[in-house]
């Protein structure tokens, strides 16, 4: 197997008056090169803790994370994260969020051919009459896509992405679906994204990783999405198993709502 991303016994304890509270224990995963998972589980099960670690802005307690051979130490350009919301400055324009880091990371570029670059991604993600405004003049969605195109024009080793469309609408969600489905199936950048939904999961997803509930949340379940590339939202719905892998994902949600009915009786 192409172990491009290896998550070795990874766990976070943060320290408490009470006591070590466990988040995540001994959690186990494995991405190949090109692969696009998603963590899926009830809402503070760790999820956005386990991609921070991997991105690198929240240390360590115990175990590793490999980064094509390398063990990761720190934050650095080989990971593009796209958060919940957006960081971006808001006294630059679209074009110049996402040209600081291509100055970055192509020191050694000619500005036309960073210029072309930054051009390039936000006009793939819609953006190519709007580039030129400052963030208080886009939409929620938009500064959204704002932040994936500057994700993508990082050229990272992967994509670590929080809930990233967790705080649009339905419609603009399903649209931003898209847009990353094809900035991704361009290059298949190796891919971890945090979401809550299971539609969402299955559409995006080669394998959706089911957390168990915390304190010391791990890998519970492992559902393998054999829905064939490139997807399209109505063949993806009319496949016969898409309902089958959508009921294994809300039986294993659903029994881990029940355990923890039966731990707080």
């Amino acid at each position: 197997m192409d172990r491009f991303l290896e998550l070795v016994a990874l766990s976070k304890v943060y320290p408490t008056p009470e006591g070590p509270a466990v988040i995540v224990k001994d959690f186990e995963l494995t991405l190949r090169r090109g692969e696009f998972v998603t963590l899926i589980g009830h809402s503070g099960c760790g999820k956005s803790t386990v991609l921070s670690m991997v991105a690198g802005l929240n240390s360590i307690s115990d175990g590793n994370v490999v980064l094509d051979r390398r063990e990761i130490m720190g934050p650095g350009p080989d990971r593009g994260v796209v958060f919940q919301a957006p960081c971006l400055l808001p006294w630059m324009t679209a074009f110049e969020n996402v040209m600081l880091g291509a100055v970055q990371v192509y020191p050694h570029a000619s500005r036309s051919e960073r210029e072309h670059l930054v051009e390039y991604y936000l006009s793939v993600v819609g953006l190519g009459d709007a580039m030129h405004k400052r963030p208080g003049a886009l939409s929620g969605g938009m500064r959204q896509r704002v932040g994936i195109a500057r994700a993508f024009a990082l050229s990272p080793k992967m994509l670590l992405l929080d809930e990233p469309f967790g705080m649009l609408d339905s419609l603009t969600r399903m649209e931003l679906q898209d847009v990353l489905l094809e900035l991704w199936g361009r290059d298949q950048k190796t891919a971890l994204m945090v979401t809550h939904d299971v539609d969402e999961a299955l559409y995006l997803s080669d394998r959706v990783v089911m957390m168990t509930n915390g304190p010391a949340a791990r890998v519970g379940d492992i559902l393998e999405v054999n829905l064939p590339r490139p997807r399209d939202r109505s063949t993806v719905l009319d496949h016969p198993d898409y309902y089958r892998l959508r009921e294994h994902l809300i039986g294993f949600l659903a029994d881990q709502d029940e355990r923890r009915a039966r731990d707080a009786a």
